[in-house]
Formats: C-alpha cells, sequence, structure tokens
C-alpha cells in the first residue's frame, strides 16, 4: 500500500483547517503514513464581487480540485458537502464522509444579541439565497444584502460596520475559533441549514482501492445517512448553492431517521415546508420523496423562475 498521498484543497483558512483535519486523521492511522496538501484556486475563489447566485453552474468550489484528481496531481480532495455537486465526473467518487460538525447556522453582531433584537430596517449580509429567504420570512423588515469572500474577511467586514448582522455557517466559526461580541446559533427548528452543513466529503478516484480501504476508517454511518437524505432531496429539485433550499437529516435512533426540508420565494413571501420520518434504510428514497412533495407544493413554479434568471 502507498505510503505517501496528497490533498487537493482550496486555499482559505477554513479549507486549510478541514484538509489538515483529515491529513491529521490519516497519518495516525498508520506509522510511516505521510500526507501533503496541493492548493488549488477555484472559480469560486476567484470570482469575488458577484453574488453566488448570479455566478450560475455547479461545483464552483470543486471543478478544479477534482480536475487534480483526475489528472493525479492530488489523491484526496476534502470538500465541505454542501458545495460537492450531486453528480460525480466519471472515475470519482464520495469515498468517504466522516463525522459532521455542528450543522447549524450561527447570527454575529458587535451590536445586537440576536436576530429578534436588531432594528426595524436593520442591515444584515449573507452569500446565501436560503439565508435571504429564511431571514425575510422572520423578518421582512430587514434589509438583506450579499456579503462574500471567505470566512475572516466576512467578519472584518462585520467589524468594520458594514453591517448590524451577518449570517455564517457555526461548524467554520467552531473549527477556526473565530468569535463576534455577540454570537447566536440559530436551531434548524428555526433556520434550516444548507443540504449537508456541517460535514466534510472525501473525494477520491474510485480505483484507489488502498485509499479506500484506509478512508473506511473515518467513515461515520450516521453522518453518511443523513447526508445521503439531504444530498437526495437536493438531487431531486436540480438544486445548487444559487437557489432558496435547504434540508437537515437526523437519525433519532440507529434506524430512524427524519428529514426536513425547504423551498423558499428569495423574498422570504413565500415558504413550503415538508417533513417525513422513515427506516435509514430508506434515505435516498425518503429525499426524492419530500422533494417531489415540495415541487408540487409550489416549489417547482419557484424554482423555475430561479433557474430562468440565473
Amino acid at each position: 500500500m502507498k505510503k505517501h498521498y496528497s490533498i487537493a484543497t482550496r486555499g482559505s483558512s477554513l479549507a486549510l483547517w478541514q484538509a489538515n483535519h483529515i491529513k491529521a486523521q490519516l497519518e495516525d492511522l498508520e506509522d510511516g503514513l505521510t500526507v501533503s496538501l496541493v492548493i488549488i484556486k477555484t472559480k469560486g475563489d476567484i470570482i469575488q464581487d458577484v453574488p453566488l447566485s448570479q455566478v450560475g453552474g455547479k461545483g464552483l468550489f470543486v471543478k478544479e480540485i477534482e480536475e487534480a484528481l483526475l489528472d493525479g496531481r492530488a489523491d484526496l480532495a476534502v470538500h465541505s458537502i454542501k458545495d460537492v455537486p450531486m453528480v460525480f465526473p466519471d472515475g470519482l467518487i464520495l469515498g468517504c464522509v466522516p463525522q459532521r460538525e455542528v450543522c447549524t447556522d450561527c447570527f454575529l453582531s458587535c451590536r445586537y444579541p440576536s436576530l429578534e433584537a436588531l432594528p426595524e430596517g436593520a442591515h444584515v449580509g449573507t452569500s446565501s439565497l436560503r439565508r435571504q429567504a429564511q431571514l425575510l420570512s422572520l423578518r421582512p423588515d430587514l434589509r438583506v444584502s450579499s456579503l462574500r469572500g471567505n470566512i475572516d474577511t466576512r467578519l472584518r467586514k462585520l467589524k468594520e460596520g458594514l453591517y448590524d448582522g451577518i449570517i455564517l455557517a457555526s461548524a467554520g466559526l467552531k473549527r477556526l475559533g473565530l468569535r463576534a461580541p455577540h454570537m447566536q446559533h440559530i436551531a434548524p427548528e428555526v433556520f434550516l441549514p444548507a443540504i449537508g452543513q456541517g460535514a466534510l466529503g472525501l473525494e477520491c478516484r474510485e480505483d484507489d482501492y488502498d485509499l479506500l480501504v484506509r478512508l473506511a476508517d473515518l467513515e461515520d454511518r450516521s453522518t453518511r445517512v443523513c447526508v445521503d437524505a439531504e444530498r437526495a432531496l437536493l438531487a431531486g429539485l436540480d438544486g445548487g448553492c444559487q437557489v432558496p433550499i435547504a434540508g437537515h437529516a437526523e437519525l433519532i435512533d440507529e434506524e430512524t431517521l427524519v428529514l426536513k426540508g425547504l423551498v423558499a420565494e428569495v423574498d422570504g413571501s413565500n415558504v413550503f415546508i415538508a417533513e417525513k420520518r422513515s427506516n435509514a434504510s430508506l434515505a435516498e428514497k425518503i429525499g426524492r420523496e419530500i422533494a417531489t412533495e415540495l415541487l408540487d407544493m409550489g416549489g417547482r413554479a419557484i424554482l423555475e423562475k430561479l433557474y430562468k434568471q440565473h
């Protein structure tokens, strides 16, 4: 078996933390096993002055990394699952889903302790139409505008007073140990997270059997089941990060899965939510069923309109 592997990763502080986290776990598996990082700049990293919903296309943060796997520059890629399209290029697979970090969104502010405490007309920044839609559904009086850049850049803009509050993924803040004067982690019951939020996906070549054997030691069944359900929901909606889709799956015991999905108007005026409970072995089936239910409730018209615009 090989004694050295290379991980392809984006160069942001969060991506590097995630890649180094997996590097350390792999190196702990076996004496003499070493792992190096290959930093790749993706289209999503290069285009910083345009909202994600206007950039268009899927795989904004993974395409160039997948090319490095296919041409042999790297053996493994560490992604945030929420950035990974449902369809993998020929020859690549999702080889491992490690244990998930917290999946919630977090409200951060220098002045206000919570979303509820924001004054009327307050300015909130987010890069996500999903977050924008749910924010405006809860607080239609807010002024929401696009906030791009890595996590450090977004926090800097908050501290410079450009926003009264911003919304970020709790997982990234926890992994990097970052804080703001006021932080409110918003429960999924109130604010549904992105598909796969807080989970990592380890992508590799499907014929790299030695690596797949090693990755099996990092696999977390509970996270894989939940991620499979959430991603099946996303696939059923033909969704990506450019549309207001949300989903959260949870194993309430070893075999009982609960999945909740959402499609919303960007302005929060219509929010459609569906929820189902099923056996964990039917994770992908329940995801597809909820997708169909959401489309029939009114989600189809919302998504068709957005796809035409972008």
